[in-house]
Formats: structure tokens, sequence, C-alpha cells
């Protein structure tokens, strides 16, 4: 990450503070300002207008995993709606699309909704940037704070699907803790003591000597959950190479981690009727469960 700390020589607002601190044009800036590669005191800025005083401390990404901040925002696609009400927005996140902005400023699920409903959307949950599926945004912060509390008191109820590299037991429920792994920044590891308590109910929906076809229900939310007890079990997923998953199967490369947020069942914030939400199998996973004649599950 290429990033660059200055304090403003002078009071203007934020777009002019940056041009001036970074010796470029006011567009270059105003991109890295509402991109939110630009932070205050440590805290992400995105109004151009914002009014900054002399002195301030400013920190701009100008550069992360070797793309520049201004550089033109990948195709992210339409935004895929599966459910919008007064409280709530559900959409299907694509594989490869970051739940939240990057300190980069790259586009996100985030960003997308926000654009799509006109202000900004409530954050409740997150998925990795490989997994794809459902997830719901709040319009409020009443409804935000509400679906937030579902997922933290574990009253969400979720189901994911994922091929895995083959050896999946039959079925069972995986309570291995989590703690992160010293050796391998990002990654976490499953161990019997210590670390943070984790569950995931497991079940194998088809498979070959070569990968298995797996449903799972995770009781709880932990960081890297599923990819890091499907490791313990011996079957990591399919293209996750963080977790030791293969790359290939059948001569087949594979492009991305294939695990998929599938169904979320949850109480509307408003009303407490149950929601069910389901994201249909992406194009990527679609032909595996073809293939073995496996129908994914709808508990």
């Amino acid at each position: 990450m290429k990033r660059r700390a200055f304090r403003s020589a002078d009071a203007g607002a934020l777009t002019d503070v940056v041009a001036r601190g970074l010796g470029c044009s006011r567009d270059e800036a105003s991109t890295l300002v509402t991109r939110g590669a630009v932070y205050l005191r440590g805290r992400r800025q995105r109004d151009a207008t914002l009014a900054v005083a002399p002195g301030t401390e400013v920190l701009v990404v100008l550069e992360e995993a070797g793309r520049s901040s201004t550089a033109p925002l990948p195709a992210a696609g339409p935004l895929r709606v599966l459910h919008e009400d007064a409280e709530l927005l559900a959409v299907d996140k694509p594989a490869g699309l970051p739940a939240q902005p990057t300190p980069g400023g790259l586009t996100s699920l985030l960003l997308l909704a926000s654009d799509h409903l006109g202000r900004e959307a409530g954050l409740v949950h997150r998925l990795d940037r490989d997994t794809s599926g459902v997830m719901v945004l709040g319009k409020s912060p009443a409804a935000t704070s509400a679906l937030a509390a579902s997922f933290r008191t574990g009253a969400a109820r979720k189901t994911y699907l994922a091929v895995t590299a083959g050896g999946l037991p039959a079925s069972g429920t995986c309570t291995l803790r989590l703690a992160r792994d010293r050796t391998r920044p990002g990654r976490w590891v499953a161990r019997t003591r210590d670390g943070l308590e984790a569950e995931t109910r497991f079940r194998r929906l088809g498979a070959t000597a070569e990968l298995a076809l797996a449903g799972l229900w995770p009781r709880t939310g932990r960081t890297h959950q599923i990819r890091a007890h499907l490791a313990a079990l011996g079957a990591p997923i399919a293209g996750d190479r963080l977790y030791g998953g293969p790359m290939q199967l059948r001569g087949q490369a594979i492009g991305r981690s294939l695990l998929h947020a599938h169904l979320l069942v949850l109480s509307h914030p408003r009303t407490g009727a149950p929601l069910l939400l389901r994201a249909p199998l992406p194009e990527d996973m679609a032909p595996w469960f073809d293939a073995l004649d496996v129908v994914p599950p709808e508990d």
C-alpha cells in the first residue's frame, strides 16, 4: 500500500486541501475523496466540501495492491436486488466485489447499495471478497441496528454452499475454536483450545473421489469460520489458496474460493415476521452441482 501523510497548511474544503497537499489537480483530489481514500485524524471522509482547519492530519491512500486509487473502477455490473422494502435492502453479492470500501477506495457492495438508495446504506454483516450470495443492508439507523442484532445474537439463520476437496465427512458439527495464525497474516487456524468459540454444522450433499459439495449452517459468525473449519476437516474450499484448497478440479482451473451464501432467514426489523432471502447458485458453481445431480437444500 502506498500512502502519503501531511498536515493541512491552510484552511479550506477537503478537496482543495488534498490538491494542495499532494500537488495534484482538483479533479484527482475529488476522485480520491469520493472513493474513500482520504482520512482525517484516522477517519475516512468522503465529503469533498468538508471544512478542514489548518494543521489537520491528512492521510491519503494513493495505491493499494498495485492499483492506483484514481484508476478507472472495474465494472461491477448492476446491483442484484433480491428484496427491498421500506426498512431493508437484500442483494446478491457477486464474487470478487468487496462488501465495504477498501482503503484504496475501490468500488464495493456498500457503495453500490448507497448509490441505489440515494443515501448511505447501513452495513449489517459482511461476506469475504470471494464469497458470493445474500447480503442485507438497513435503510435507517433503527433498521440497521435491529438487523445487526439478529446476526450478533445468532437469531439470523444462514445456509452456505461450497465446493470442496474430496474427503469431507458425511455430516457433523465442527466446534473447533478459531485463532489468528501467527505465521500467516490474514489466516485463522482451527484448534481444540484457546481462540474464539465457533460452530459450523455441515452435510455432504454429493461427492466424487476428487471433490465434495457441502451444505453449511454456521451458528456463529466468526471471520473465515467456514473456510478454517472445512480446512480442519480435510476438505478445504476449492479455489481457496489461503487455506490450501485445490486450484484445479477435473483439469479445470478454479478462479475463486467457491463459497456461496445461499439462504438467509431473519425477522423483519419492523414487523418481526420471518423473511426468507435466497440467492441462486452463481454460474461458476452451478455446473458442479449439475454434474453430481445435487439440488441445493432449502432449509
